[in-house]
């Protein structure tokens, strides 16, 4: 059980010594999911939370006309969770569902707590993870708003080009908020160029 992965995600992120690191994370245990196994169900209530070693995953929505509309692609390595949900124990408001083979360590809420309230360092951790998170979704926020699809597809390339090779385009398209011709279009247009 080679925790290191998970270790080095809490190294990169925060200065914080091995022997805390691995106080922190004696709690999870690994498990495996094959391609397109459901992580968590939209209703379901978050008891337990996920560090993403290997894989992509995605969370998702159905729309008004019961279409899926993808809310957010994870990229290993990441926590993967609808906070919310875990932190509140309400129903989750979303889907999150394998996109490829994944591999994931776990701990449920009891521990993250225990982990919260006796060592400092994790709350801080937890407060920058927070902040990064808050930070994703508000530049996401405002790139929908502000930016035309072929730029948000142009920005999404530069950040993630791995996606492309793992994650279905249909899932793409739902994610940049267009639909699968205009990111044919669009991925016409670019290599035109």
């Amino acid at each position: 059980m080679n925790k290191s992965p998970i270790n080095h995600y809490f190294h990169s992120l925060f200065d914080i010594k091995e022997e805390v690191v691995e106080k922190i994370t004696e709690t999870f245990n690994p498990f495996e999911l094959r391609a397109n196994e459901v992580v968590l169900h939209k209703d379901e209530v978050s008891t337990r939370t996920f560090f993403l070693e290997k894989g992509y995953v995605r969370s998702f929505i159905l729309n008004e006309d019961n279409e899926e509309i993808t809310t957010n692609i994870y990229v290993a390595p990441c926590f993967v969770n609808d906070f919310l949900s875990f932190f509140r124990q309400q129903p989750a408001k979303e889907t999150y569902q394998t996109m490829t083979a994944c591999s994931f360590w776990e701990t449920s809420l009891e521990n993250v707590q225990h982990n919260f309230h006796n060592i400092p360092e994790f709350r801080e951790f937890s407060r920058l993870l927070f902040v990064l998170n808050y930070y994703s979704i508000h530049d996401r926020l405002i790139e929908m708003a502000s930016q035309k699809a072929s730029t948000r597809y142009s920005n999404l390339m530069k950040k993630h080009p791995d996606i492309f090779q793992h994650v279905p385009l249909k899932v793409i398209a739902s994610y940049l908020g267009i639909k699968d011709s205009s990111l044919s279009r669009i991925r016409r247009d670019i290599n035109k160029m």
